[in-house]
């Protein structure tokens, strides 16, 4: 049995949900939440598997709960569940230790296998990837694991996840701004991508930040 909690802002949201979980057997709806202090004492009384959070909330924000679970240690699984797409709380969120990334339009089929999926360890955010527009390119062609990067590489990456620009990248890591735009390049070439977002991701799946 996953023992989930739910927190949302809107009581339609939360009351919907949980009629749609609860009609599977392998889930059990254990808590609910208005806002994130609210979410934040359920998930400290403890008995929750999974937490599924909305982002946009009164007092605490989705992401200000994923700092303090991260921070506290908390072994509940998150999933983001939003309405808004936006790569930068995708990316956020992803590095506060969000498994997963939905937007409420999901289909409840796949609700229910990010869910199984996250409680084996996986993340799931491929649905948001693919979101991107299609002139940025396929999600990836890579047909496994990515090709190792440099210790430059891996510096410059992580800088683009904290949303640098290359010219703040160059500041920081005092190199001439093209130099830069070439180590992206071969970052994107390696990772199978066309964009930054896409390299970002790729490079949280693989466990390269």
């Amino acid at each position: 049995m996953i023992r989930i909690a739910l927190v949302d802002d809107h009581q339609l949201v939360r009351h919907g949900i949980r009629a749609l979980l609860e009609l599977d057997p392998a889930f059990a709806v254990v808590a609910e939440a208005a806002d994130g202090e609210q979410a934040l004492r359920c998930a400290r009384g403890g008995a929750i598997d999974v937490m599924l959070l909305d982002l946009r909330m009164p007092r605490l924000g989705g992401l200000d709960v994923l700092r303090a679970l991260r921070d506290e240690g908390s072994p509940i699984t998150t999933i983001v569940l939003t309405t808004f797409h936006d790569d930068s709380d995708l990316i956020a969120a992803l590095k506060l230790g969000a498994r997963g990334y939905l937007l409420k339009d999901v289909s409840f089929a796949d609700l229910v296998s990010t869910i199984h999926a996250v409680c084996t360890g996986q993340r799931v955010f491929k649905a948001i990837a693919a979101r991107i527009p299609d002139e940025l390119g396929p999600p990836s062609h890579l047909d496994g694991a990515p090709e190792a990067l440099t210790p430059r590489e891996s510096e410059v990456v992580r800088l683009m996840a904290a949303g640098y620009s290359n010219r703040e990248i160059s500041d920081a890591l005092a190199l001439a701004e093209g130099t830069v735009k070439n180590h992206v390049s071969t970052i994107l070439a390696k990772l199978g991508v066309r964009d930054r977002v896409r390299a970002v991701l790729i490079a949280m799946e693989h466990g390269l930040l």
